[in-house]
């Protein structure tokens, strides 16, 4: 266990130098700490060839959401250029008003990642055009990403399309639906305090009027000079959200997206095939860099960017986190800090608290949600279980915690990603993000309450006492054989 310990220090201090006395990145830091705790398995009698494939395991748990970033970015980078999200930043500043904008962002998001059940896609496309509609009106860009994450993660918990919604009650063995109704109790009060929090906020984050309406007009006029408006642009959205509905994947669906984005960028606003390769890998180069919105902002930051470059950080540091938590994975470390932190959980609210910890605490060291899911969910079912606790209580706690802290860590893959999409660095959204730490402190004061925490019957937990002897023996026989 000393040894364990000091790979959590030495992993956690260097990336904490990084972030916030270095270069201010966790590239380097990840790389170093895999190989410290590689040293560390070798000197333990693990074999290189073991660690490699534990890292390699845990880049291919990566690699669909890699290929959704890189497909994202093209997205974003040929939509830009067809005029789709300009769209949607002319015509949401007619719409939005600067008083209730945090509160409509996070709704507005709230609704599309419940219809599609994903947070990734929602914050790709209706996130970035929020981000410049926010600038347009003169609302703070990073607290409108806090909202964006609110709402993007708020659907993501509870569609029943999400990966981690149905992974959630998978681990814990629960039903997903019944899973999805239990963790209203604990999103209800955490999204209504968002809700309240993003209100207050909004009346005061906003410029005067007629700031507000300047920004409009310059910001307004900037893109329909720049490109040809028209209300058909919205088009694509629609079709991309019938599509999610109709249950298409989300590779086919969102590269379909990209498909329709050059067709609309060559028929609408005059493209040229020459320049569609290049506009689909670097993005979208707006022509309005000399109009300035403020001292952070031009229209060409709002206008412009996207592309398959613009996510290969991301994908980079994915690549470093998961080659670590492979490594951390495959020699058992984390699971031994796991069962450590067990012994110490001598009630439900103790529990409850210990198991959203070890969420958060995985988020933190593998910078991975599904780690954060998997390894506390299987350490603590049997917990759960012999406390008579429903499995429900354990699948509301693993998404409580892990989905929900995941975009909250900057090297954590979600943080990335949400960094990259929304161009606003962790740090700064992350306290604006309300319902994302609300909800893990709702859910440990349940705990410690006993309120919605649903007990099995006598029969119900004889019945599952029968099928985890049955579970057993069946292990049991496959070893000897």
């Amino acid at each position: 266990m000393w040894q364990v310990l000091i790979c959590v220090v030495f992993t956690l201090a260097v990336i904490m130098y990084s972030i916030f006395k270095s270069y201010g990145e966790a590239h380097m830091p990840l790389a170093l700490s895999a190989a410290f705790v590689a040293v560390v398995g070798a000197l333990n009698g693990w074999k290189w060839s073991v660690m490699e494939k534990g890292m390699l395991a845990g880049i291919n748990r990566s690699m669909q959401a890699n290929l959704i970033l890189l497909t994202v970015g093209m997205l974003i980078g040929t939509w830009k250029c067809a005029g789709i999200i300009p769209a949607m930043i002319y015509y949401g500043l007619d719409i939005l008003n600067p008083s209730i904008f945090l509160v409509t962002a996070c709704l507005l998001c709230s609704i599309v990642s419940l219809v599609i059940g994903s947070s990734y896609t929602t914050a790709g496309t209706i996130g970035v055009a929020l981000i410049g509609i926010s600038i347009g009106l003169g609302v703070n860009p990073v607290m409108t990403a806090g909202a964006v994450v609110s709402g993007s993660y708020f659907g993501d918990k509870m569609s029943p399309m999400s990966d981690t919604t149905n992974l959630a009650p998978g681990v814990a063995g629960s039903n997903v639906f019944e899973h999805i109704r239990h963790m209203v109790y604990t999103v209800t009060p955490s999204y209504l305090i968002a809700l309240v929090v993003f209100f207050i906020l909004g009346r005061s984050a906003h410029s005067d009027g007629n700031v507000t309406m300047e920004l409009k007009d310059i910001l307004q006029n900037a893109i329909s000079a720049e490109f040809n408006m028209s209300p058909a642009l919205m088009l694509p959205v629609l079709i991309l959200l019938i599509m999610v509905i109709l249950k298409v994947p989300a590779l086919p669906a969102l590269f379909f997206s990209v498909l329709m984005g050059v067709f609309v960028m060559a028929v609408a606003q005059g493209v040229k095939v020459v320049d569609w390769f290049s506009i689909m890998h670097y993005g979208y180069e707006s022509s309005s860099a000399d109009i300035v919105l403020s001292d952070d902002y031009t229209v060409a930051d709002v206008v412009g960017g996207g592309g398959f470059d613009s996510m290969l950080w991301t994908v980079s540091i994915v690549m470093c986190s998961m080659s670590f938590a492979g490594v951390l994975e495959v020699t058992g470390m984390l699971g031994q800090l796991v069962e450590a932190i067990l012994k110490v959980a001598k009630n439900t609210g103790l529990l409850v608290t210990a198991t959203i910890c070890t969420c958060i605490f995985v988020n933190l060291l593998t910078a991975d949600q599904y780690l954060a899911i998997i390894l506390p969910g299987r350490m603590y079912r049997q917990a759960f279980e012999d406390r008579k606790l429903k499995n429900k209580n354990l699948s509301r706690c693993l998404e409580d915690s892990a989905t929900l802290t995941s975009p909250l860590i900057p090297w954590n893959v979600c943080g990335a990603t949400m960094t990259g999409f929304l161009g606003v660095p962790t740090t700064q959204y992350a306290p604006y993000a309300v319902l994302n730490y609300i909800n893990p402190i709702v859910s440990i004061i349940y705990g410690f309450t006993g309120f919605t925490m649903e007990m099995m019957s006598d029969e119900e937990f004889d019945k599952m006492m029968a099928a985890r002897k049955a579970e057993e023996e069946a292990m049991r026989r496959d070893i000897e054989e």
